[in-house]
């Protein structure tokens, strides 16, 4: 009941709320100052939230097609381990002595580089080299 009625208040409080729709003129076409907010936004949108989405993707393409053999990796998962074999989409991963797992290729957050080693604490013996 108590939904209901919340609802049917809702519903009075749009109704009922003055509109200011019938105030402009009838017909004419929207003018380029009409358009302005909308082409802001959508500059907005490319220049802060596409483009640097577009250039992490093809950074992290070109990382996952650079893998080789004895790389140190960092899982999605946070598994830290060593590449064996690169296999089309399937990566063999060692992450401890005699014990390999195989993971997709996109599953692959990082490759560790001494840059990234530095501000990383605590990397297991098996990846350190």
């Amino acid at each position: 009941m108590g939904k209901s009625v919340n609802l049917l208040l809702l519903l009075m409080a749009v109704l009922l709320t003055p509109s200011f729709v019938f105030a402009q003129p009838f017909g004419g076409a929207m003018s380029f100052g009409g358009l302005m907010p909308l082409l802001l936004i959508f500059v907005f949108f490319y220049l802060f939230l596409i483009k640097p989405q577009q250039k992490k993707t093809k950074e992290h393409q070109k990382l996952l097609n650079a893998l080789k053999k004895d790389d140190r990796v960092i899982t999605a998962g946070g598994i830290y381990a060593i590449v064996n074999s690169v296999k089309g989409e399937i990566v063999e991963l060692n992450i401890a002595d005699g014990i390999n797992i195989q993971v997709a290729r996109q599953s692959i957050a990082t490759v560790i580089t001494e840059e990234v080693g530095k501000g990383v604490a605590n990397i297991p013996d098996i990846v350190k080299k």
